[in-house]
């Protein structure tokens, strides 16, 4: 997989941002922050898995295998509808199997199933052929694309979103926060009972920031974010699911 930079001029983004948004910031302030997502950038690898699926250790393995490549933001979502066979998952919550189901018109499948890696928001990776992720990934980079730039704020508390073509239906900004790198979870219940399990960037929480309409705006993240936490913010369509554009505002 080629590299992808993740720094670049942002001088026309910081402008435009300072136009369309003179009331909401004080003067003199700069929005550049170290991690922007420029042409090409990123991917974004959404893996959704259980501790209780007895056939996802595997998945979360390939997810980790590609964590750390350049221009990846690769994602863990523990979903909650395997808890009926004994083991409640640790990381799981009702919402990340939502956004789960959300992908299902998008990607023509008929229910929701575990392990499933998603990319892009835009095709779904047969797990069963071990080299299919890395080649999704890399065709991925070299899709021919013109997104929005992603700029975060010093403060760390607003992220700028840059001018671009919405897609039809709209698009929608979200801030996804995780915690970065490997944790071990030892299941003593379910499918999955004496096992330990090892997951990646796995998601705490998943929160919509507003409406993207292809003008510049400032957005206000989380304001609760625990210390060491990372956050994705991901520009979404609302009706195709497809990923726009993407950028991580690592832990302090």
């Amino acid at each position: 997989m080629r590299n992808r930079g993740w720094i670049i001029p942002a001088a026309a983004l910081g402008l435009a941002l300072v136009a369309a948004t003179s009331t909401a910031q004080p003067a003199g302030v700069r929005e550049v922050r170290h991690q922007v997502a420029g042409p090409g950038d990123p991917v974004v690898v959404e893996l959704f898995t259980a501790q209780g699926c007895g056939v996802c250790a595997e998945a979360n393995t390939r997810l980790e295998a590609v964590a750390d490549e350049p221009g990846v933001i690769a994602l863990t979502y523990a979903v909650d509808y395997w808890d009926y066979l004994g083991w409640r998952d640790t990381f799981a919550r009702p919402e990340f199997a939502q956004r789960q189901r959300a992908y299902r018109r998008p990607l023509r499948v008929r229910d929701v199933s575990t392990p499933q890696i998603v990319i892009n928001g835009r095709r779904q990776v047969a797990l069963a052929r071990p080299p299919a992720l890395q080649a999704a990934i890399d065709e991925e980079a070299t899709r021919p694309a013109n997104p929005p730039e992603i700029e975060f704020r010093e403060t760390g508390d607003r992220v700028g979103v840059g001018s671009g073509t919405s897609p039809e239906g709209g698009a929608e900004v979200v801030a996804v926060r995780y915690r970065p790198g490997a944790q071990t979870v030892v299941v003593s219940a379910g499918e999955n009972r004496g096992r330990r399990l090892r997951h990646t960037n796995v998601v705490v929480g998943v929160e919509t920031l507003g409406d993207w309409t292809g003008r510049p705006v400032l957005y206000a993240l989380p304001g609760e974010m625990a210390q060491g936490e990372a956050v994705a913010v991901l520009i979404q369509a609302k009706g195709s699911r497809r990923i726009l554009a993407g950028a991580v505002l690592a832990p302090r």
